[in-house]
């Protein structure tokens, strides 16, 4: 397979399995749009781009999946949830829960050192601590798409850990394409994707 084909075949059983529910599409997109307004702030104002993805785009995108995502048994795909997790190749919700809880917790160790072992000045002001705060979220959405694909190399294959970080990184811009109109079937009471038995090309 090459490596075109396998981030298609990613990003389609993302999508099979994990995105039926319309409401989850919509914030998918609201986190998608989040996404590359960090993108584009992080060259500008880095703080600012660490705290609007992990504080608007990371919960936008993983509500849906906790909250409006069956976790039954998948009659579209005839699968039962534990199947599906041990399909998806990064972060299953078992992997999620851990990752989010590390995000919430890390600003806690600027309780025992304010400047993160001489790295950062003692913070003066709130400023200074969400400065503070957005550079050690930075370095936990940087160490988990490197733990994943390190570790992908070792459970699949090198191919298979680059196609997945490569995916994560171009997400926002595909859920766009595949969720841009998720809200208007959300207003017409459209909940469910009839998701399609083969992969769009």
């Amino acid at each position: 397979m090459t490596f075109r084909e396998a981030l298609i075949e990613q990003r389609w059983d993302d999508h099979r399995l994990y995105h039926h529910n319309r409401i989850n599409q919509s914030l998918h997109l609201v986190s998608a749009l989040s996404f590359i307004a960090a993108y584009a702030l992080l060259l500008v104002e880095p703080a600012a781009a660490v705290l609007l993805a992990w504080l608007i785009a990371m919960p936008s995108r993983q509500l849906g999946h906790f909250f409006f995502e069956p976790h039954t048994y998948d009659d579209a795909n005839q699968m039962t949830h534990d199947e599906k997790e041990q399909v998806k190749v990064g972060y299953n919700l078992q992997r999620k829960i851990v990752l989010l809880s590390i995000w919430i917790l890390s600003p806690l160790v600027l309780l025992f050192d304010p400047t993160l072992g001489g790295w950062l000045q003692r913070p003066a002001d709130w400023r200074a601590v969400a400065n503070a705060v957005s550079v050690i979220w930075l370095v936990v959405g940087i160490g988990a798409v490197l733990v994943r694909t390190v570790h992908l190399f070792y459970l699949r294959d090198m191919q298979t850990g680059l196609v997945w970080a490569t995916k994560i990184l171009t997400d926002p811009f595909h859920d766009v394409k595949l969720y841009h109109k998720a809200p208007l079937y959300v207003v017409r009471g459209e909940l469910f994707d009839p998701i399609v038995s083969e992969e769009p090309a």
